[in-house]
């Protein structure tokens, strides 16, 4: 049994939903925690913890004391494949079936606790989850520990989502036929919407997060984000990954509906700079894909911005002529280029490009299955980014200094989208409907063109913005040190509660 004189380090559980694009800030998060003192408990899904496994290797994963990784079920149905689960499906399995799941886990670690010596984790002291779990701010109450959400995604994207009930209260969502749903020149989705809150000026319906292009008032997702966005009003703390001079205005707007909100981003500065490099823990990755390696040797054999770096992320698929076009607009373009081919990246089928477009592209190109995307950024060979305009994806790059060409696939990327050709000046947007010469013409653009320079010159000044948000005691450090005096350890107790 725990001595009573003992003072075992506060202990914090993570958890992040179960896509990549949210286990990978998560971790971030979970490391500087842990550099601050914190045991962490991070909390997979089963489906993803057995991916982390194979991808990490048992022995990385249990080579840092006091980070240890746990998992629980996700409600869906078993399965061996090593892609992203159905989106809608996964949201409303954990929303509905994962709240149990956790308390059981929460119940267990605080047991383990008590019964464990000195040395030993002690019970759980904070909850940290992802905004669209809301269910673990349940679960934290239930417990009697602080409840903190992080939002992974970019704030302009959360008020997109949170004008959503807006959206329908006005009668512009959802739309009253399926053609309304073709992203044409002056089509329903080009309806500029007044008095959207905390959303940039002449804003249209095309711009907001997708989930609203439905027909239907009972869709999953159009009401998940309905729920998950308002809940974001519940915990102790808000934590987001951006910084005031990226998001100032919104950032601003979401500080008069939510919690005490923590901007600590880029989060990926932070960490580089607070996680010692040769400490486990800085070697320890959050893929759920095999790295595939040699990315770096091959760009260090090619001249600063030379280079098209090719990523559509986690989860978009797209069609065989979707690819096709792609692949024959990166060959017609003349550049070299590194394109990240997920085997699950094909609606339905694996990812099979013809022999004549490989011939055409021998010894400009490199196809890799997943690479590690940050050090492909911060390399000098590369001048621009295809890229279907996540978060982590458009922060990797603003950190980098590397201007974007956008295929918005689905979610807030096409939030992300606009904001980064209007509000941010780093991108421009590439179709829906791809063509290989308009896609040619768009990389030679940014690649040499005007547009291009210009673009560049603004991703360099976000670069510079972006690395003194994450300066020793700049706005990052100083928010991330609030949440974990004001939040994490303000109701802290050497005494499990019983769940």
């Amino acid at each position: 049994m725990m001595g009573s004189a003992e003072v075992r380090p506060p202990h914090a559980v993570c958890m992040p939903y179960p896509a990549q694009g949210h286990v990978t800030p998560m971790f971030k998060l979970a490391k500087l925690l842990h550099a601050r003192g914190f045991h962490v408990t991070f909390v997979n899904t089963e489906y993803n913890h057995r991916r982390m496994l194979q991808s990490q290797g048992a022995a990385a994963m249990e080579s840092v004391p006091g980070f240890r990784f746990a998992a629980i079920p996700d409600g869906l149905p078993p399965s061996d494949a090593d892609a992203t689960q159905d989106i809608p499906a996964l949201c409303y399995s954990t929303m509905t079936t994962c709240l149990p799941h956790l308390l059981n886990l929460l119940e267990k670690l605080n047991h383990e606790a008590a019964e464990a010596g000195a040395g030993s984790a002690g019970p759980v002291t904070c909850l940290l989850f992802d905004a669209v779990m809301s269910f673990g701010y349940d679960a934290a109450q239930k417990i009697g520990v602080p409840a903190v959400a992080l939002w992974t995604a970019s704030c302009c994207g959360f008020m997109g989502y949170r004008n959503y009930r807006n959206l329908v209260d006005w009668g512009l969502v959802p739309f009253k036929d399926a053609m309304d749903l073709a992203d044409v020149d002056g089509g329903p989705l080009s309806t500029v919407v007044r008095g959207a809150r905390g959303m940039c000026h002449a804003v249209q319906l095309r711009d907001f997060p997708s989930f609203i292009r439905t027909t239907d008032r009972g869709d999953i997702m159009l009401n998940f984000l309905i729920r998950e966005s308002e809940r974001l009003s519940l915990p102790d703390a808000v934590v987001v990954n951006s910084f005031d001079e990226l998001e100032g205005p919104t950032l601003d707007a979401m500080r008069t509906i939510l919690p005490p909100l923590h901007a600590v981003g880029p989060l990926l500065l932070l960490e580089r700079r607070l996680v010692p490099a040769g400490n486990p823990l800085s070697r320890l990755g959050s893929s759920l894909w095999k790295i595939q390696g040699g990315l770096v040797e091959w760009l260090d054999g090619h001249a600063a911005r030379s280079v098209v770096y090719v990523n559509y992320g986690s989860i978009t698929v797209m069609t065989n002529e979707q690819l096709l076009e792609f692949a024959w607009g990166l060959a017609n373009s003349g550049y070299p280029f590194v394109w990240n081919i997920r085997p699950d990246l094909l609606k339905g089928d694996a990812a099979v490009l013809p022999p004549e477009f490989l011939t055409a592209v021998e010894g400009r190109a490199l196809l890799t299955t997943w690479c590690p995307q940050e050090a492909a950024l911060g390399h000098e060979a590369v001048g621009v980014f295809l890229t279907h305009s996540g978060w982590n994806s458009t922060l990797e790059s603003l950190c980098a200094g590397v201007p974007m060409l956008s295929w918005p696939f689905f979610a807030e990327q096409q939030t992300n989208c606009r904001y980064k050709r209007t509000e941010w000046g780093v991108g421009m947007e590439i179709g829906g409907h791809v063509r290989r010469d308009e896609v040619a013409a768009t990389i030679r653009e940014a690649m040499d063109g005007e547009k291009g320079r210009e673009m560049r010159r603004r991703a360099e000044e976000w670069k510079e913005k972006a690395v003194k948000a994450a300066l020793p005691g700049g706005p990052a450090e100083a928010n991330l040190d609030r949440l974990i005096n004001k939040v994490l350890l303000a109701k802290r107790t050497d005494q499990p509660v019983n769940v």
